[in-house]
C-alpha cells in the first residue's frame, strides 16, 4: 500500500514534468516569433497613434479636467465644450494675432478644422495646437548683392525654423519675387504636418527669399546664393537645420548655396550623410506620381491610359512627367509664364527631352518648344484647363487652380487633381473638389519624397521609395476613415502629422 507521503512526490515530480514542458514550449514559441518579426506584427493588434491602445475606436483614458481649463486667458477665462468650439476658439486667436498674414491664416483654418475631432477624443491636444500655432524661431535679413550693371540690389531673405520636437529642422529654400512673411510663414506650418506624417525624426523649416531667379543671369544668382547663405550659415548646418531644393531652387541654385556654406564652415556632412545635396532631385517629382497610382488603386483603376494634364515646367512637373511615361500614362501639357504647351497626342520621351533641354535654360520659356514640333499647340485652347483630361498634376505657381478651374476640369473628365508642389490648389478649390466628387492629393501628402530620400540617405535601392509611398498612403487613409473622413487625404495627413508631432510636444514640456 503507498503512502500519503509518496503519493504527494508522484503529484510533484508530475507536475514539475507537466510545468517544465509547457515553459518549452512557450520558450519555442518566443523564439519562433523573434526570428520571424512580420509574423509577430501581424499576429499582435496594431496600436493605435492616437492612445496606443489596442483596436479602432478605443475608448481614450483622458482627464476631463482638461476640458475645464481654461483655452486662453485673456479678458477672462475662455473654455470649449466642443472640438469644432476649440478648433474655432484657436482660428479667432490667429486672426487676433496674424490677421495682415492671409496665407498663413488659411493654412491654420483649413488645418484645425480638420483637427477637431481629436480635440473632441482628447481635448489636451488643443492646448497644444494653440503652442503649435507660433514657430519655435523666424528669421529674417536682408540680402544685398550687385547686379551685371554694377548696382547694388536688395532682398529680403527668411528662415523659419518652426518645429524641432520630433528632430532637426528640415525643410525647402524657396526662390520667387512673390515669397513673403506670411506665405513663408504658412509654408512652415503646413510643413510641420508634412514631415511629421512621414514618421522620420526630422523637424519642420522653411526658408526663401523675394528673389526672382529666372530674370537673372548666371552671375546674378551666384552673387545672391553666396549672399543669401552668408548670412543663412549662422543658422543652418548637419544635425541643426537642413535646406533642401523648392520652388525657384534648382541644382544649380542648391551647388551655389553650398559653395558657400562650405567656405564657412568646416563641417558639411553627417554620418556620411551629405549636407544640402543636389542629388536625387526627381524623387519628389516620382512620389508624386507613386501617390497618385495608390489612389487609383482604391477605385480599381490604373495609371495606364490616363490623360494627364501638367501644369508647371520645373523640375518636379518634368519628373512627373517622365514617371507617368512609366507607368504608361499620357502627359498632355506643361505651362509657364508665357503660357502653356498642349500635345493631343501626349508628349512621348523624346518630347520630353527637348522640353528638358529647353528649361534647363536660365529664362528660356516653353514658346520655343513650338518651333522643334508640328503638333505642339501653344496657347490653345485659351485656357489650359479646357483640355479634356482624366488626371491633373498642377506642379506650378501658389494657388493655380481655384474654384473656376476645378468646375472646368470636372466638367471635362477630369476625376483627380494630385498636386506637384506647394499650395496649387485654393480653399474654395478645395471645396469645389469635394462636392464635386473629385480625388485630391494635397501637397502635406504628395510631397513627402524629399524627407523619404533623406531618411535613407539618398540611396533609395529597388522598391524602397515605392514601399514608403505606400506606407505613407495607408497611415493616412486609415487616420481618415477612422475620424469619418473617408477619403479625405488633407484630413487624414494633417491629423497623423498633428498626432506625432503633439505627442513628442507633450513629452517635451512646454517647449
Amino acid at each position: 500500500m503507498i503512502s500519503s507521503r509518496s503519493t504527494y512526490a508522484l503529484a510533484s515530480r508530475a507536475l514539475a514534468a507537466r510545468s517544465n514542458a509547457a515553459t518549452a514550449a512557450a520558450a519555442a514559441s518566443i523564439q519562433q516569433l523573434t526570428s520571424n518579426p512580420s509574423r509577430s506584427m501581424s499576429s499582435s493588434p496594431k496600436k493605435h497613434l492616437v492612445t496606443h491602445e489596442e483596436g479602432v475606436h478605443q475608448t481614450m483614458q483622458v482627464s476631463k479636467n482638461w476640458r475645464n481649463k481654461p483655452l486662453f486667458r485673456r479678458q477672462g477665462d475662455v473654455r470649449f465644450k466642443s472640438g469644432l468650439e476649440a478648433s474655432k476658439l484657436l482660428i479667432s486667436e490667429a486672426n487676433r494675432r496674424d490677421s495682415h498674414e492671409v496665407e498663413f491664416i488659411e493654412s491654420v483654418s483649413s488645418t484645425m478644422e480638420c483637427l477637431s475631432p481629436l480635440f473632441d477624443r482628447n481635448p489636451r491636444y488643443a492646448f497644444v495646437a494653440k503652442q503649435l500655432m507660433e514657430p519655435e524661431r523666424f528669421i529674417q535679413f536682408r540680402v544685398p548683392w550687385m547686379d551685371d550693371v554694377g548696382v547694388v540690389r536688395l532682398n529680403r531673405g527668411f528662415r523659419i525654423q518652426y518645429s524641432s520636437s520630433l528632430g532637426p529642422y528640415e525643410g525647402p529654400l524657396h526662390l520667387g519675387s512673390h515669397m513673403n512673411g506670411g506665405l513663408i510663414k504658412a509654408l512652415g506650418f503646413d510643413n510641420v504636418f508634412s514631415n511629421g506624417l512621414t514618421g522620420y525624426d526630422v523637424g519642420s523649416s522653411v526658408g526663401g527669399s523675394d528673389f526672382n531667379p529666372f530674370d537673372k543671369s548666371d552671375a546674378e544668382v551666384q552673387r545672391f546664393c553666396q549672399s543669401y547663405m552668408t548670412e543663412l550659415a549662422k543658422y543652418v548646418g548637419p544635425d541643426i537645420d537642413h535646406p533642401t531644393m523648392g520652388m525657384g531652387v534648382d541644382q544649380k541654385e542648391m551647388g551655389y548655396l553650398f559653395g558657400q556654406y562650405k567656405r564657412i564652415s568646416s563641417k558639411s556632412t553627417s554620418a556620411n550623410v551629405p549636407f544640402m545635396t543636389k542629388k536625387d532631385s526627381q524623387v519628389p517629382g516620382h512620389a508624386v506620381v507613386l501617390f497618385a497610382k495608390e489612389m487609383l488603386k482604391d477605385k480599381n483603376q490604373s495609371l495606364m491610359g490616363k490623360r494627364c494634364l501638367i501644369l508647371g515646367s520645373g523640375k518636379n512637373a518634368r519628373a512627373v512627367a517622365e514617371k507617368l511615361l512609366e507607368y504608361g500614362a499620357i502627359p498632355l501639357s506643361f505651362s509657364d509664364e508665357s503660357g502653356h504647351v498642349y500635345e493631343p497626342s501626349g508628349i512621348d520621351e523624346s518630347k520630353l527631352r527637348t522640353i528638358s533641354k529647353i528649361k534647363s535654360e536660365r529664362g528660356a520659356t516653353l514658346g520655343r518648344y513650338v518651333t522643334s514640333s508640328t503638333t505642339a499647340q501653344f496657347n490653345e485652347p485659351g485656357s489650359v484647363f479646357d483640355i479634356p483630361c482624366d488626371l491633373c498634376f498642377p506642379c506650378g505657381a501658389i494657388k493655380s487652380v481655384d474654384n473656376e478651374a476645378v468646375t472646368k476640369l470636372a466638367d471635362n473628365g477630369c476625376m483627380g487633381v494630385i498636386e506637384g508642389g506647394h499650395k496649387n490648389v485654393t480653399l474654395e478649390g478645395r471645396q469645389a473638389l469635394k462636392s464635386r466628387g473629385v480625388m485630391y492629393g494635397p501637397h502635406i501628402v504628395t510631397l513627402t519624397g524629399c524627407n523619404i530620400c533623406h531618411a535613407h540617405e539618398h540611396n533609395l535601392p529597388g522598391d524602397t521609395l515605392e514601399d514608403e509611398v505606400k506606407r505613407i498612403y495607408n497611415d493616412v487613409k486609415n487616420c481618415a476613415t477612422e475620424f469619418n473622413a473617408r477619403g479625405d487625404l488633407f484630413a487624414g495627413g494633417s491629423m497623423v502629422g498633428f498626432l506625432r508631432v503633439a505627442n513628442a510636444m507633450l513629452a517635451q514640456g512646454a517647449v
